[in-house]
């Protein structure tokens, strides 16, 4: 089961800062440091190279604008030289980019994999050269990761699932279509475990109609906005509310319902506070998105990896106070599991003061007079 713990005790054992100069542009802090930050300003690297592969760039936007410059700059901070790729939602070239890291001796392989078979394939063959690894935001099922780093993924549905609920509130038998991640990846069913948590006994006693749910394999944005159009039109065009897993499939469908007229007349949820999610909110197309501090989740990693380098186990413990199951492989994975956060209209100004999304990039054009209502600047 999952241990929750408050956010605050959470940020108080990572030493997390939720500061950012900008997405995608952090700057290191301090001008005189202990060794560590020393070594990582003169570009040294006194811990060795932790290598990390991300996924892909096509379905969220999240991977290049926030995991990598954070998880670079949480490494650097630990005195590791950061080698960090992108697969490119391509199996083969994840399976190439680990081969060369194992061969390279990184101190600490850290996996976002495209699905759990290379996810637990690589972290085999990094277990058999002695190298540990972390899953990072996805847990590899049947893998052999001692250790996770993610959000409450169970929670972000959760989240969802209230969001929308609280958007059809008093519109009884209101019919919901849900468009769901990718059936090969583990978080797309946590998701949907969350949403069913809040929207199952909604649906049991008539309060909303499920028309269907549909999983999108790759997360594939077109394949999402098709195959939700294809649902909207059998079900003669009618459609309440949609449950769309992240802010990209939510992209994908509200395209749709403007088409048909539909759009800021249907709530649309979302996941991962990007800037196009948080504009489309503000225009009030989409009706909410769930944040998740990455910054937390980077420098969790970072600390995490910190501690196997030196192959300090009671550290890592110490960090990973949740557990996560694994229903493939049977097992309780240690786990860091940081908090995310529901945002609708009057919550935006939250993301952006944090950091994680420039004003600039949310209050362009028609939005810039909701920008200054809401004190976002």
């Amino acid at each position: 089961m999952r241990t929750k713990r408050p956010l605050a005790f959470a940020a108080a054992v990572l030493g997390v800062t939720l500061t950012l100069a900008a997405c995608g542009a952090n700057t290191g802090g301090g001008d005189e440091g202990g060794a560590g930050d020393t070594a990582a300003q003169e570009g040294a690297a006194p811990n060795g190279t932790v290598g990390v592969i991300l996924p892909e760039t096509a379905t969220s936007a999240r991977w290049e604008g926030f995991d990598k410059p954070m998880i670079e700059e949480a490494l650097r901070a630990e005195g590791f030289d950061p080698d960090v790729q992108n697969a490119q939602g391509d199996v083969q070239k994840f399976t190439t980019l680990a081969d060369g890291m194992i061969a390279q001796g990184v101190k600490v392989l850290v996996i976002a994999s495209i699905n759990s078979e290379v996810g637990s394939a690589v972290a085999a063959k990094a277990k058999n050269a002695g190298i540990p690894t972390i899953d990072y935001d996805r847990l590899n099922l049947g893998g052999g990761s001692d250790y996770y780093v993610s959000f409450d993924n169970v929670k972000v549905g959760e989240l969802q699932g209230e969001g929308l609920a609280k958007a059809l509130e008093g519109k009884r038998g209101a019919q919901v279509i849900e468009i769901e991640g990718a059936p090969t990846d583990n978080n797309a069913t946590l998701f949907h475990e969350g949403q069913r948590n809040v929207l199952q006994p909604l649906y049991d006693n008539g309060t909303l109609k499920l028309v269907r749910s549909q999983p999108i394999d790759d997360w594939n944005n077109q394949k999402g906005g098709t195959t939700f159009e294809q649902i909207l039109t059998s079900n003669g065009g009618k459609v309440d509310g949609v449950v769309a897993a992240n802010d990209g499939l939510a992209g994908a469908i509200i395209t749709v319902l403007k088409k048909n007229g539909m759009a800021g007349k249907v709530p649309v949820t979302g996941q991962d506070a990007t800037p196009d999610g948080l504009k489309a909110i503000l225009r009030g197309d989409q009706y909410m998105t769930v944040f998740k501090p990455i910054e937390e989740e980077a420098e969790a990693t970072a600390k995490l990896a910190a501690a196997l380098a030196k192959n300090d186990t009671a550290a890592a413990d110490a960090l990973a106070k949740d557990t996560s199951h694994d229903p493939e492989g049977n097992r309780e994975v240690k786990s860091v599991l940081l908090e995310p956060y529901l945002i609708t209209k009057n919550e935006v100004k939250r993301v952006i003061d944090e950091g994680y999304v420039k004003a600039s990039e949310v209050c362009t054009g028609d939005l810039q007079a909701t920008c200054s209502q809401l004190g976002i600047s």
